[in-house]
């Protein structure tokens, strides 16, 4: 007997009933069909922006958007200007975005399920929110998230207000518990940045090899000490403040630019045996 129940039961799954791409509570080409559908393309689009919005509005630094603010393109100013006083709130706009995007897609399959089959509607619903909801989105927003955000910042705004009761309190905890990501650069990490910026590096940098020797010795200036920058006096030329280099009527003929040169001697110290002990240092 429990065998033939097996057999129905199964003969029945298999049956074409089952897989019937029509729902039970909603009939297709009704109006509430259509209202059903445009809610849940409307719920497919909403998550995406929510999705891409995350990633792009959050990948953008404080630090970043204000050195854009100073010195960028009139229209990258602009744009950073709009998105700033919206990422100074990070963790507030985290859960606003998070929040807006899960209940999205929570809602999806509810919708899909009056008008299709449930087997149906959880497989259009992965496939929507996988493919619109998460990947076309942040591709888009990861390359071009400082324009898409400046777009959607209006919309934004309009969300942390809804959000508000649910997402200030929850961004006030994080904010005490984590503390806010704004940290600048320290001297090691600029250095390294000037240099991943010089042609050199071969990444498109327009830095000079100079440029960048002269940026990272002014960072290193409060670092080094004395004895790093100055010359060990045995492999320095000297010479009596008094002599002259002239064609062999002083005390030092023009035949000793060529043992200097030979030598790559750009500082000379010219000595005085005087009371003050001076000491002069002449760059050639």
């Amino acid at each position: 007997m429990r065998l033939m129940n097996a057999l129905t039961l199964a003969a029945g799954m298999t049956t074409t009933r089952f897989f019937i791409l029509d729902a039970e509570d909603i009939e297709f080409g009704t109006t509430w069909w259509f209202v059903y559908a445009g809610v849940s393309c409307f719920l497919v689009l909403f998550a995406g922006i929510m999705s891409g919005l995350t990633l792009g509005l959050m990948s953008l630094g404080l630090v970043e958007l204000e050195i854009l603010q100073r010195s960028g393109t009139s229209t990258e100013k602009k744009q950073a200007a709009t998105i700033l006083p919206v990422v100074k709130k990070q963790h507030q706009l985290l859960v606003t975005l998070l929040l807006c995007n899960a209940a999205a897609m929570e809602a999806l399959p509810i919708y899909l399920d009056k008008i299709f089959h449930p087997f149906v509607a959880v497989v259009l619903s992965v496939t929507f929110v996988l493919a619109f909801g998460e990947v076309i989105p942040q591709a888009i927003c990861s390359r071009y998230g400082l324009a898409v955000g400046a777009n959607f910042v209006w919309l934004v705004r309009i969300l942390m207000i809804i959000c508000y009761p649910i997402a200030y309190p929850i961004g006030k905890i994080l904010d005490t518990v984590l503390g806010h990501n704004d940290a600048l650069f320290r001297r090691a990490q600029l250095k390294a940045l000037v240099s991943i910026h010089g042609q050199e590096a071969g990444k498109g940098g327009e830095l000079t090899h100079d440029e960048t020797t002269i940026i990272s010795g002014a960072l290193d200036l409060t670092e080094k000490t004395a004895e790093e920058a100055m010359t060990p006096i045995e492999s320095t030329f000297s010479l009596d403040v008094n002599s002259k280099l002239d064609c062999g009527g002083g005390s030092y003929s023009l035949s000793s630019l060529p043992h200097m040169s030979a030598k790559y001697y750009y500082q000379v110290v010219l000595w005085e045996i005087s009371f003050s002990g001076s000491i002069f240092l002449c760059m050639v």
